[in-house]
């Protein structure tokens, strides 16, 4: 049986009393009352609607989150019909409402209640959120046929990993599951954080439907510089599953639901060790591969995670084997032979050499040394027709690069089209000779759905588009492509140095990493916004434009005498050098820093492992002090009792000896 749906459509009646949900279909009503905080569902003769000094429409709940002061509900305002897969409309939520419960609660003069409604919005507004109110996103079509759905609800079958909105959700679901009477279940959502696409595409005359998803885990969630590596429980950051899905209708003549469905399946993630990589301003961040009592328990718990849900593993992985990189590979392969995991493959690629100066045909090098396991793992196939005629996908490959993000889209688009070529020979639409290259229609479609994917799970990760992606557009490296890359990449220097700090508490905020009432770190909130960086630190940047702008003055601006400006420009470019100087010397302390789940013992981590050249801390300062000041104060009263409760948790957090509390 299919799940049973969820309410698409409400009527939102707004008053000082309540927040009263009415949907368009059914007779259940969600009241939230606003000063008690009591959650009550009716039916719509047993509500008591008055008072209303605002009615709208509604598309769904996304949850109920605390922040400082008073709760709020987020709900989806607008959204947008993206298509349709196996009979059921995909959406994207496309704008939000954020309403406090509070009703005498003004955020805009509370400076840290409005700075943390800040972030939720701009985590809203900067993600991809998609959802269905009849289908089951956020689980692979080989997982919702393995198990019986049986009229369950959505929320009930939802992969837990990628129900983005669970912790916004808890309240719902804990009534949900406590008084199932009540019938609260209807009003949950699950919102999947990933990419979706699907289109509409011929091969010899025939139409098939060729669908991208990628669902990308809540656990360890966050931006490039401030998530890495594994936790103490083996969720990785940056973990996304990629699932390309084939329908195909055995005669077109026949209408209605299409009778094959060709499911591959693929993961990515950060290289499960306790590692990370230190801004200071530099282009290249300073490495630091931790080695902790717990670096193999949590590998092996990640491995084994993989193995239970998708069964044999082949980890390919894409790191440099010299230069910067190297530390994290020997540690990697290190960890890898010691633990010796059963059903896990390694397969190291060196991609930069292999395919430098352009080469970037010889990714094939890559699938042959795979093709073995791709074969053997195989595929999803479901024909509707014939039941009995059902084929399961026994293996992953799960491929990591650095960041997760170029080199492994380039590999992962690769091996998808080697499996596109192998399920379109076995439902016999290509010979065993063909090859999908040789039907330029259906390769646009398929090369642009993998460089869109490419770029917004970059986007959500390092905040620019992916690079490389030229390749996966034309199957071509370009000139033009470089010239792309450069630019994403200083795009990607100035965002992960001076703006991921808020978008890293957003993560944070919006997954339950971190809440302003039970957090023990929630005094923190009357530091948001604070800048308690030393006056000469906060001064330089000021002096560097004052500097600039003088020398430019001096350069441009009309002149009442002979007078000579050689000392003018010697004072302000002396001052500009002086400024910048100090500026790269002391690089931590300009670092735009989370502040929710503070960094600092990370940062100042001196223990065994791999720690490369230490730079950006400053002249006649301990290692991190500066940043430490800046994030946690260095006056007493709060800032000491911050400094007191903060320290000991955020390391053990960062490094591994305190599981997250999470909502399961």
């Amino acid at each position: 049986m299919a799940p049973n749906s969820v309410y698409n459509h409400f009527s939102l009646y707004v008053s000082r009393p309540a927040y009263t949900f009415v949907p368009t279909e059914g007779d259940r009503c969600l009241v939230l009352h606003r000063e008690s905080g009591e959650i009550q569902v009716g039916t719509k003769h047993q509500i008591n609607i008055s008072n209303v000094t605002l009615k709208k429409e509604v598309f769904g709940i996304i949850g109920i989150i605390s922040l400082a002061i008073t709760d709020y509900v987020v709900v989806i305002s607008s959204r947008e019909l993206v298509g349709s897969l196996l009979g059921h409309d995909i959406y994207r939520a496309t704008k939000f409402d954020v309403l406090p419960m509070n009703p005498d609660v003004e955020p805009e003069v509370i400076p840290f209640e409005y700075h943390m409604l800040g972030l939720l919005r701009n985590h809203l507004a900067n993600g991809l959120f998609w959802f269905s109110y009849t289908w089951d996103l956020t689980r692979r079509l080989q997982a919702q046929w393995s198990e019986n759905s049986d009229g369950k609800l959505l929320w009930e079958l939802a992969d837990d990993r990628f129900f983005w909105n669970k912790f916004l959700q808890s309240r719902l679901i804990d009534i949900a599951v406590a008084d199932p009477e009540k019938k609260i279940g209807p009003f949950v959502l699950p919102i999947l954080y990933g990419t979706f696409d699907i289109r509409q595409t011929t091969i010899k005359d025939r139409k098939v439907q060729l669908c991208l998803i990628s669902r990308r885990s809540r656990y360890r969630a966050g931006t490039r510089y401030f998530r890495r590596g594994v936790d103490p429980l083996g969720h990785v950051a940056n973990f996304n599953e990629t699932e390309q899905i084939l329908v195909v209708d055995r005669n077109e003549l026949q209408g209605g639901v299409s009778n094959i469905r060709l499911s591959f399946v693929q993961v990515r993630g950060s290289v499960p060790l306790f590692w990370a990589e230190i801004n200071n301003l530099r282009y290249k961040p300073e490495l630091q591969v931790m080695e902790l009592p717990d670096s193999e328990n949590a590998m092996r718990k990640h491995l084994q995670e993989l193995v239970k849900i998708y069964g044999d593993q082949d980890i390919v992985n894409l790191v440099n084997h010299k230069g910067h990189e190297q530390p994290l590979k020997e540690a990697f392969e290190a960890h890898f032979q010691k633990l010796n995991p059963p059903r896990v493959r390694y397969e190291y690629f060196d991609f930069h050499t292999e395919c430098s100066r352009m080469r970037w045909d010889r990714i094939s090098l890559l699938l042959d040394s795979i093709e073995e396991d791709l074969i053997r793992n195989g595929y999803f196939y479901e024909d509707v027709e014939r039941p009995d005629m059902v084929r399961l996908q026994s293996g992953t490959i799960r491929t990591n690069c650095m960041d997760n993000l170029d080199r492994t889209n380039v590999a992962q688009s690769a091996i998808a089209k080697w499996m596109l070529n192998r399920q379109l020979r076995d439902i016999n639409l290509l010979q065993e000779h063909e090859s999908v290259d040789s039907y330029p229609d259906f390769m646009h479609q398929f090369r642009n759905m993998w460089a869109d994917h490419a770029d917004n799970i970059s986007k959500a990760y390092s905040g620019t588009g992916a690079l490389k992606t030229d390749f996966t557009r034309t199957g071509q490296r370009s000139y033009m492509g470089y010239v792309e890359d450069g630019a994403n990449s200083v795009m990607r220097y100035l965002k992960n140095n001076f703006f991921d700090g808020p978008r890293q508490d957003g993560f944070d905020l919006f997954t339950g990493n971190w809440s302003p009432r039970t957090d023990e770190t929630a005094p923190t909130a009357v530091l948001l916004g604070v800048d308690t960086r030393p006056l000469f630190i906060r001064t330089m940047p000021s002096l560097a434009y004052l500097s600039l702008f003088m020398i430019c003055a001096g350069l441009t601006l009309p002149r009442s005498s002979d007078y000579s400006l050689k000392y003018w420009f010697i004072l302000w470019c002396t001052l500009f050098i002086i400024a910048l100087l100090f500026i790269g010397v002391h690089g931590i302390a300009y670092v735009s820093w989370p502040r929710l789940v503070p960094l600092t013992d990370l940062i100042n981590y001196s223990g065994p492992g791999y720690i490369g050249k230490r730079r950006g801390r400053g002249l006649g300062f301990g290692p991190g002090k500066v940043i430490s000041d800046s994030l946690m104060g260095t006056k007493g009263g709060v800032a000491a009792a911050i400094r007191k409760r903060v320290l000991a948790p955020s390391q053990e957090i960062e490094l591994g000896t305190l599981e997250k509390k999470r909502v399961d």
